[in-house]
Parts: C-alpha cells; structure tokens; sequence
C-alpha cells in the first residue's frame, strides 16, 4: 500500500499539469474562430522555438574552465550527484519495498541509471555555465587564486562550512515551519496525520541539506527530499 501511495503521489505530480491541459472526453474540442468580414483572422498560435544551440567556446577557455573546475573539484559534481541521488532513492525504496528486495531493486536501479546519464555531459554544461559568467581573464584571475593556499583551503573546508551553515538555519526554521503547519491543522484537517508528534518530531539534521554548486563545493544542488511530512498510513 505504502508503495502504490508513493508511486501514484508521484504520478499525479508529473502528470498533473498535462492532465490539466488535456480535454477529457466530455470536453468539447475548442474550435478556433473564423475572421469576420472586416476584422484581422486571429493569430495562430506561435511555434514553439527549438532550443538554441550551444555557444561555441574559445578552447582556450574551455581548456582554462576545465583546469579551474580541477583544482576545485567541481568536475566531481556529476559523481556526487549521482551518488546523492542513488542514496535518495536507496532511502525512500527502503521504506516501500521489502528488505529482502531492496538489494536487487537497488542494484538494477544503479545500473539502469549510470547507463542513463552522462558524467561528460554535466561537466560540459558547467563549462557552458562559467563561460557565461566569467571571461577568460576572470577565469585566470579564479585559478590563480584558488591554486594559493588561501583557495585550497577553501576548497577543503567550504563543504563542512556549507552543511554546517545550512543544518543550523534548519534547526532554527524547523520548528518555526511545524509550528505554522499545526495552527493550521484546524482548517486543514489532514495535516494532523502528516504532522509528526510533539514528542517525536524529527530534527532537521536528519535529512540531507542541498549544496550549492560553487567552487569547493563538492555535494550536489539537490533539495532535501520531502521526508519529513509523510503521509498518513492506511487505515485498513
């Protein structure tokens, strides 16, 4: 039961937005009007445009955000994201399939996805991200700066300083949001099966805390799952 609720929550929410654009079948198709005598015929729809094609990069650029992406390990996000993920799904399956399941759920699931993205990709797209922002002599001026031992240390310390920063505005906002939540409990009786008890209210800490994607940063831009308010199980 808990699996079909998980996967039917979200089904609902990728499909919800298709569903509300297609007709049902007692919907009448709109016909588009015809220009009356005397009046401009209404404009057709436009055309979706493709999407534009990648900005061509000097190499020498490329080659610069290559290196800077090195020294400061942002060519390592693609495996940090694909290792955030996997742990997420590893979680959330962990609580709808069965544990005698869930190491061949979990194997198949790891192969099927590495099969499916590009490590290479992520990192051309992160090259296209900096050429945006930054010329060649910014580039240069970052490099130069994060090979020092000031940038180094950057890089070795901002991921623990990011987690931290972030679990300490959770742990003061937390309470905050559940205290706004359970004032709204009367109006919106659901939440009292979704809410956590006074007693048992997980702490923030709990859940992974996204990174942002800047140099020396290492863990991916990834929201926390939405572990916290679950729902209700079944009754029956």
């Amino acid at each position: 039961m808990k699996l079909r609720t998980t996967v039917l929550a979200g089904f609902l929410c990728a499909a919800g937005p298709a569903l509300a654009q297609t007709p049902t079948p007692s919907t009448t198709p709109t016909v588009a009007p015809h220009a009356t005598p005397g009046q401009a015929a209404p404009a057709k729809p436009a055309e979706q445009a493709p999407p534009p094609a990648p900005e061509k990069i000097d190499p020498a650029k490329d080659a610069a955000i290559r290196h800077l992406m090195d020294i400061t390990e942002s060519s390592k996000l693609a495996e940090s994201m694909a290792t955030y993920i996997t742990g997420q799904v590893h979680n959330g399956a962990g609580r709808a399939i069965p544990a005698d399941q869930l190491p061949k759920f979990m194997a198949t699931f790891t192969q099927k996805f590495q099969a499916s993205y590009s490590a290479a990709a992520v990192n051309d797209a992160i090259v296209s991200i900096y050429a945006k922002h930054f010329s060649l002599e910014e580039i240069q001026g970052l490099t130069k700066f994060y090979e020092s031992p000031v940038g180094q240390r950057i890089v070795k310390e901002m991921p623990d300083v990011d987690q931290q920063m972030r679990t300490a505005g959770q742990q003061i906002e937390f309470p905050s949001a559940i205290g706004a939540l359970r004032s709204m409990a009367d109006e919106y009786p659901q939440l009292k099966q979704m809410l956590p008890s006074d007693s048992s209210a997980p702490t923030p800490s709990s859940a992974p805390a996204p990174a942002t994607p800047a140099p020396g940063t290492k863990a991916p831009a990834t929201p926390p799952p939405p572990s916290t308010l679950k729902p209700a199980d079944p009754q029956n």
